[in-house]
C-alpha cells in the first residue's frame, strides 16, 4: 500500500493491495491491477520477494509435514511404509537446506537461460537480468506473475523463452519428496517409492492429455490458436496446458477460449500437481487414489492397489475427504460469486478453480469483480494453498479408531 510501491498517487486501497500480496504469497498469479504498469520497481521487488518466500515457506512446510507423516506411519505400520521410508530426507534442518538449495539452483539455471534469451532480443543487460530473474522465480514457484501487460502473449511462438519456463514450472510442480528421490535414484526406477511413481506417472499423463485436449480443441479457434502458424500454435497449446495445472502464465487470450476448453482446464486446475511442491489443487496422488478406488470397486477386489502396492484404507479415507471438501468449497464459492455478480457460470467457475488451485489463469473478469467477490477469491487462494495440506495432515495424525462397533447395514447405492 506504500506510495513508493505504485505509480498511483497516494498508493493503492487496502483490498487491491491485499489481493496482490495474497496472490504473490500464495504463488497464485491472479491480479486485479496490471503488474507491469501499476507497480514501481520497488513494488515489483516486493512481489518477487513474496513469491520467493511463499514458495519456499509453503514447500518447506509441506515437505516437513510429509516426512513427519511418513515417520509416523513407519512406526505404526513398518511393512506398509517401507518403500516410503527410503525417500526420507532426514531432520528438519536438512530438509530446509535441501529445499533452499534445489530452489535456488533451478531458479538460477532458468534465470541464466532467460537472461540470455532477453539479451538476444536486444534488452539491456540490467533489464534482461531483471526480467530473467523475475520470470524464473515466478515460474519455479508456479506463481505466474509476469512483467508484461499481456503476460506472455508477445512470446507465443518463442521456443527459447517458453521452454525454460515450462521446465522450471514442471520441476516445481513435482514436489520436493519426488525431487529428493530423483536426485539420488534417477537411474534406479526400481527403487522409487510409490509416491514418486504416482507423481511422475500422473504428471506425464496429465501433461500429455492436457496438451492434446487444449491444442485440438483450440486449433481452429481464430481468436486463440487458429490465428497462429502451425509451429507456434503447437507451442502455445503445450505451453498453456503446462500452465493449467500449476501456473498462471498465458501466451493466448484465455477469455477467448471455447467454454468446452475452459471446462477441461477447470478439471486440470482442480487436480493440480505433486504434494509438497509449488502447485495447488487436490494433488496428483489424491487423483491416483480415487482412480484406484474406482478400479477396485469395478473389479470387485478388497485391496486398493497402485503399481503393485496396496494403499491403506486410511489413505483412501483421506483422499475421499480432501476431494469432497474441495468440491464443497469450490461449489459454495462459485454459487456465492454468481449471486454477487452478473458473470456466467463458465467464467465464474474458471476464476474459482484458478484461485483454489493457486493457478492464476483468468478469463479477464477478476479485475471486474466487486469487492465481496474479490475477497472470496482471496480466501480461496489461502485455503487452496494450505487447505489440502492441513486437512490431509490432520487426518493422518487423527486419533486411532474407536473400539466401539455399530450394527452394519447396506443402503442401496446408485
Amino acid at each position: 500500500m506504500l506510495p513508493i510501491s505504485t505509480v498511483q498517487v497516494g498508493g493503492l486501497p487496502p483490498l487491491p493491495a491485499l489481493f496482490t500480496a495474497t496472490s504473490a504469497l500464495c504463488v497464485t498469479g491472479l491480479t486485479i491491477v496490471d503488474t507491469a504498469t501499476y507497480w514501481t520497481t520497488f513494488g515489483k521487488v516486493v512481489i518477487l520477494a513474496l513469491i520467493q518466500v511463499g514458495g519456499f515457506g509453503v514447500m518447506s512446510f509441506a515437505a516437513v509435514l510429509a516426512q513427519a507423516v511418513i515417520r509416523k506411519e513407519s512406526h505404526s505400520t513398518k511393512l506398509a511404509s517401507a518403500a516410503e521410508r527410503r525417500s526420507s530426507t532426514g531432520q528438519l534442518g536438512m530438509i530446509l537446506r535441501r529445499v533452499l538449495g534445489i530452489s535456488l539452483l533451478v531458479e538460477l539455471v532458468a534465470a541464466i537461460l532467460l537472461t540470455i534469451r532477453f539479451l538476444t532480443l536486444e534488452y539491456s543487460f540490467p533489464r534482461a537480468l531483471w526480467h530473467g530473474l523475475f520470470h524464473a522465480v515466478s515460474a519455479f514457484n508456479n506463481a505466474g506473475f509476469a512483467l508484461y501487460s499481456d503476460n506472455m502473449t508477445s512470446f507465443v511462438g518463442d521456443w527459447w523463452l517458453c521452454l525454460p519456463l515450462m521446465v522450471a514450472i514442471i520441476i516445481g510442480g513435482l514436489g520436493f519428496p519426488v525431487i529428493f528421490q530423483l536426485r539420488t535414484s534417477f537411474l534406479k526406477p526400481y527403487s522409487w517409492s510409490l509416491h514418486t511413481r504416482m507423481v511422475l506417472a500422473g504428471t506425464a499423463g496429465l501433461l500429455l492429455f492436457s496438451s492434446l485436449i487444449v491444442t485440438v480443441s483450440e486449433w481452429n479457434n481464430p481468436k486463440t490458436l487458429g490465428k497462429l502458424p502451425a509451429a507456434d500454435a503447437l507451442l502455445a497449446g503445450i505451453f498453456q496446458a503446462v500452465q493449467t495445472r500449476t501456473t498462471g502464465f498465458n501466451s493466448v487470450d484465455i477469455g477467448q477460449m471455447h467454454d468446452s476448453t475452459l471446462f477441461v482446464m477447470d478439471t486440470f486446475m482442480f487436480i493440480g500437481g505433486g504434494p509438497a511442491g509449488t502447485a495447488g489443487g487436490i494433488k496428483i496422488t489424491t487423483m491416483f487414489a480415487l482412480l484406484a478406488i474406482v478400479a477396485t470397486v469395478i473389479r470387485g477386489r478388497r485391496q486398493v492397489v497402485v503399481f503393485g502396492k496396496s494403499i491403506s484404507f486410511e489413505v483412501v479415507y483421506q483422499a475421499v475427504t480432501v476431494v469432497v471438501l474441495a468440491f464443497i468449497l469450490v461449489a459454495t464459492a462459485t454459487i456465492a460469486i454468481l449471486f454477487l455478480t452478473d458473470f456466467n457460470l463458465s467464467q465464474t467457475l474458471f476464476e474459482v478453480m484458478s484461485a483454489f488451485g493457486t493457478v492464476g489463469l483468468s478469463t479477464g473478469i477478476t479485475p471486474l469483480l466487486n469487492y465481496p467477490a474479490q475477497f472470496i477469491l482471496i480466501v480461496l487462494m489461502i485455503i487452496g494453498r494450505l487447505g489440502p495440506i492441513t486437512v490431509a495432515t490432520a487426518l493422518a495424525f487423527a486419533p486411532s479408531a474407536s473400539n466401539i462397533s455399530f450394527p452394519v447395514e447396506r443402503p442401496i447405492i446408485g
